[in-house]
């Protein structure tokens, strides 16, 4: 089974060479580690575990990557959380195109509305969007939102009026912050942001130890 899916992994980078080398924006990539700039940062890297929709590990490292002007914006989120008690807890950020492609094929066609279409790229790949909740530093736990992480249901549209209160008002909290540090909220996801000005910055599929190596 482990050999599968390293062979859909590798499959999945050989289909999006040739689109990743032909869609180069001008704007250079400049991704950072996120625990390098904010040490205070959480990581609860769902894809490199099997905790995700999928049910197996994509990535081989529990690591998080933005462009350095989106990370110094959640830097501030993170920051004006603390004053409160709280913190962010990223649940993934910058994403190979090649692991896109895989969520593509993985995902019954009714659903597809919750993942990004290889074709065009998604802004995970450009090192412009992060998944992310809040987190009680006293505790070390997630706060309440109205849905679970990947939660492919009305639950996780930031309209829905369910759950507890307490839920809304986290999620509602959350989405305040964001914008006002320049992301954008996506309205069927509650844990996902995109960065102002995403489109400026190229599709990628540099796998995380490749970034390691950068200078």
């Amino acid at each position: 089974m482990r050999l599968v899916k390293k062979l859909s992994l590798a499959l999945g980078s050989i289909l999006t060479l040739a689109f990743c080398t032909t869609t180069g924006l001008a704007q250079t990539a400049d991704l950072v580690e996120l625990v390098k700039l904010d040490p205070t940062l959480r990581l609860d890297i769902r894809y490199a575990s099997d905790r995700n929709f999928l049910g197996f590990p994509v990535y081989e490292q529990a690591r998080a990557f933005l462009q350095r002007e989106a990370a110094e914006s959640l830097k501030k989120v993170n920051a004006e959380l603390h004053e409160e008690g709280l913190g962010l807890l990223i649940l993934d950020a910058y994403r190979p195109h090649s692991v896109t492609q895989l969520m593509w094929d993985r995902t019954p066609p009714s659903k597809r509305d919750y993942v990004a279409d290889p074709k065009k790229g998604s802004r995970h790949n450009r090192g412009a969007a992060v998944d992310l909740t809040i987190i009680d530093l006293e505790t070390g736990k997630p706060v309440p939102m109205p849905s679970y992480y990947d939660d492919f249901s009305q639950k996780a549209h930031h309209d829905y009026q369910g759950s507890t209160e307490l839920a809304r008002r986290n999620r509602s909290k959350l989405k305040e912050l964001m914008e006002k540090h320049g992301f954008e909220a996506l309205s069927n996801e509650w844990w996902h942001y995109d960065f102002k000005g995403w489109e400026k910055y190229p599709i990628l599929n540099k796998q995380f130890s490749e970034l390691s190596q950068e200078p």
